[in-house]
């Protein structure tokens, strides 16, 4: 069951895709990250699935055991008082069945949104027909209509991470899909690596509120994805990655230099890092 703190989050997350300003989630892999994130001032926490992935251990793709995602998700959920919305992929589950039970798992959680994809096949590299995506977004429809559960359910089309020659061709489906999506009672519609000549069109052909990824070099700024008419602004991985590359040059330095200077320039305080989480924790380190 969605208790009512949750349904309310679900509808402020909900009217955050109406508001003037674009929604930007700069995404968050673990506790931690929601949490420093919550306090910067983000209005909600999406998740990205690669993030979790790395973060736990395990490449992208479905690859953590289902168990462990779920533990990870509950830990975010736990930390933050915003909305949480969760990149499920293709849904971690090999039939609908499966995927509509575990994003009742999610439910349970307090998350009151997931992004699912439609994505590419790994065997042949063609994208995959949105049949599946349709009938697994109207099975999730049903479930929190049964639940009397609000979800707000992202549907991701990766159409732009298939090679096409016909950039027409593939303008033309990617509408096709966002509208077979949003028939079947899809929310909001994702579209990674579409281009800016394309988004201003397609955010007037489609009657959903429209999600474009910012997490890679070269994304336009915020001003002109808004002008755009995009909705919803996703960093992704982006912001993962990029800690990567700090702690690799903090390694580095250490090792090379013996100095520590790039982790100084930007560490958090450990009282404020510290008082993320628990009031009643010791203010300094004991190690």
């Amino acid at each position: 069951m969605q208790t009512l703190e949750a349904r309310q989050r679900a509808a402020a997350f909900r009217r955050l895709h109406a508001e003037p300003e674009p929604l930007i989630l700069v995404n968050a892999w673990d506790a931690g990250s929601a949490r420093v994130l919550e306090q910067t001032g983000a209005p909600a926490i999406a998740t990205t699935s690669a993030g979790m992935a790395w973060s736990l251990g395990y490449s992208d793709g479905e690859q953590v055991p289902t168990g462990e995602f779920v533990a990870a998700t509950a830990r975010i959920c736990r930390a933050v008082s915003v909305p949480v919305t969760v990149d499920i992929e293709r849904g971690f589950g090999q039939s609908t069945d499966d995927v509509v039970a575990f994003v009742r798992t999610l439910i349970g959680l307090g998350v009151v949104g997931v992004n699912i994809e439609d994505g590419v096949l790994p065997d042949t590299h063609q994208l995959a027909t949105p049949d599946v995506l349709s009938e697994r977004i109207q099975a999730l429809r049903e479930m929190a209509t049964q639940m009397n559960a609000s979800l707000f359910i992202n549907a991701r089309t990766d159409t732009y991470f298939v090679a096409n020659d016909d950039r027409v061709a593939r303008y033309s489906e990617t509408v096709r899909r966002a509208q077979l999506y949003a028939s079947a009672g899809a929310d909001g519609i994702f579209v990674p690596g579409m281009d800016l000549d394309d988004a201003f069109p397609f955010a007037r052909a489609v009657t959903l509120p429209v999600n474009l990824y910012a997490g890679g070099g070269g994304a336009p700024p915020v001003h002109v994805l808004r002008r755009a008419g995009v909705r919803r602004i996703s960093l992704g991985c982006g912001p993962l990655q990029s800690v990567f590359g700090s702690l690799r040059t903090i390694a580095k330095e250490a090792f090379a230099d013996g100095s520590y200077d790039a982790m100084n320039g930007h560490m958090l305080p450990f009282g404020d890092v510290n008082g993320l989480f628990a009031t009643s924790a010791p203010s300094t380190p004991e190690a």
